[in-house]
């Protein structure tokens, strides 16, 4: 299912019944295009079929004026500074991935030619250990759980051979520019940041600091502007240049970043649907081309869920990897006590 594209003719999304092996407990895939959806819009959309619905109403949204076929003189001002405005930013934008592209220490293991097959894997982990680690070192919780993908990465490239020396792999993290309330309107409020994991660090503790210093830097620098801001230009560009290069950077993900890892905001109260109660959430992210995995995470409830998608051919031992995150969980919080 997560390998089959969306039917053009049809509403850009899915939603799958899929039943549990126990013959009770029973799952729903949720599949949105992305260009419908981002991570919290598709949240929203996910849980306005569940109940209870316990999320802020919308906010009625003022009219606005009508707008003639021509702009008024005294908005031309305003416009061009505008224009200019956008040069800066998408000559700054396209700067910071050019330089991104520099001096790339990625890995063999994380591109592949696309063979149009998936595999999935789920791992949950206590929230309590997450903040026992952010508590101990600082950081937020969400520079824990990127860490905790660069460990994994690490062990998995050691154990299947491929080697982690000198390898650290450009992330891109996605970021909203959402606010809470204003999650509702429909589309892609989506930027991010790019900053390259320290796979090649044998410390833990060591590869935390370097994640949270990434992240402190981009988020000084802002969503707006920076290689991983790609993704607004898209509000800058006619129509016809979407339809001629989006196929084009579709292709070309695998020179702009190496791996998505993305955090998909969960609310805290409880849902269910049809009588029964929501007990996990596996969000998965899109695989880019050219790409062998993304890693998506969630929190819901006191527990932390990664949901992965790999090329079922390039990544048959997706399970190690899996059980790596868990592991090095387990690390941090050992280097934390000692």
């Amino acid at each position: 299912l997560m390998g089959r594209p969306l039917e053009r003719g049809r509403p850009p999304w899915e939603a799958h019944v899929l039943p549990g092996e126990d013959g009770d407990s029973f799952a729903v895939l949720f599949k949105f295009h992305h260009a419908l959806a981002d991570g919290l819009r598709a949240l929203t959309l996910a849980a306005g079929v569940m109940d209870p619905m316990d999320l802020p109403a919308p906010r009625p949204r003022a009219a606005e004026p009508p707008r003639g076929l021509l702009p008024e003189v005294r908005d031309l001002p305003g416009m061009v500074r505008g224009a200019l405005s956008d040069v800066s930013r998408a000559l700054d934008i396209g700067a910071s991935v050019a330089r991104s592209s520099l001096d790339v220490r990625s890995t063999p293991a994380l591109t592949c030619e696309p063979s149009g097959t998936r595999r999935t894997a789920g791992v949950v982990l206590d929230l309590d250990d997450v903040h026992r680690v952010r508590k101990t070192v600082g950081g937020t919780v969400n520079d824990v759980l990127i860490a905790v993908v660069a460990g994994a990465l690490r062990r998995w490239l050691d154990e299947r051979g491929d080697g982690s020396e000198g390898v650290a792999p450009r992330a891109l993290i996605p970021v909203s520019k959402r606010r809470p309330r204003t999650a509702y309107p429909q589309g892609n409020r989506l930027s991010g940041y790019l900053i390259r994991l320290p796979v090649d660090d044998p410390d833990p503790l060591a590869r935390l600091a370097s994640v949270r210093t990434a992240m402190d830097r981009n988020k000084d620098a802002g969503p707006n502007r920076g290689a991983g801001a790609v993704a607004l230009l898209a509000d800058h560009v006619p129509a016809l240049a979407h339809r001629l290069g989006g196929p084009l950077v579709g292709q070309a993900a695998r020179l702009w970043f190496d791996i998505l890892v993305t955090s998909v905001p969960l609310p805290s109260l409880g849902l269910k649907l049809g009588g029964h109660p929501l007990t996990a959430v596996f969000p998965f992210a899109p695989l880019a081309p050219g790409h062998s995995l993304a890693v998506a995470v969630s929190t819901y409830r006191g527990s932390v869920h990664y949901g992965l998608v790999a090329d079922a051919e390039a990544v048959p031992d997706l399970d190690r990897f899996a059980a790596a995150i868990g592991e090095e969980v387990d690390s941090l919080i050992t280097a934390c006590e000692s």
